[in-house]
């Protein structure tokens, strides 16, 4: 098949899949005479786990590692396994660290009345960045407690 029917076959644009090819994740497709990429069924096969691993999130090189196990009959699942537990770890940090973004975010809005004033806690925050954060000023801590006990700003830590 050509590559657009591989493309719409496996999910994958036609820019990707180049971009596999070129780097190694995919071998490198037959070709006509005239010079027209020929993909395989087992090439589409390799083209949707790509594209399913990088859904998950999964790093190009973890995909390669992965693909590389996948296609190794002889591969202990184990090693699969410890690929999968590594991302989910990551996966778990990221997870408290967006978290961490979203409640802070979340108090600097509530703090902020929103009317016709000028004064703003969100961006007095953002003005003060994590110098002011290090000195204890009046902002809140790198993804962490809140320090200020300004009018309208919450004294309270927040939940999480």
């Amino acid at each position: 098949m050509n590559i657009g029917q591989a493309s719409a076959a496996s999910g994958v644009s036609t820019k990707m899949l180049r971009y596999y090819e070129s780097i190694g994740l995919l071998p490198k497709a037959a070709r006509t005479e005239a010079g027209y990429r020929v993909y395989s069924l087992k090439d589409v096969s390799t083209l949707r786990f790509i594209r399913r691993a990088r859904d998950l999130g999964l790093s190009i090189e973890r995909i390669k590692l992965l693909v590389g196990l996948w296609q190794d009959r002889e591969r202990s699942s184990a090693d699969v396994k410890v690929v999968a537990q590594r991302h989910v770890a990551e996966l778990d940090a990221r997870i408290l660290e967006l978290t961490a973004m979203r409640d802070t975010l979340q108090e600097l809005a509530d703090a902020c009345h929103g009317d016709h004033r000028p004064e703003c806690p969100i961006l007095r925050d953002l003005e003060g960045g994590p110098q002011a954060a290090a000195s204890g000023a009046d902002v809140t801590g790198h993804f962490g407690t809140r320090k200020r006990g300004a009018a309208g700003c919450p004294a309270q830590p927040h939940a999480g």
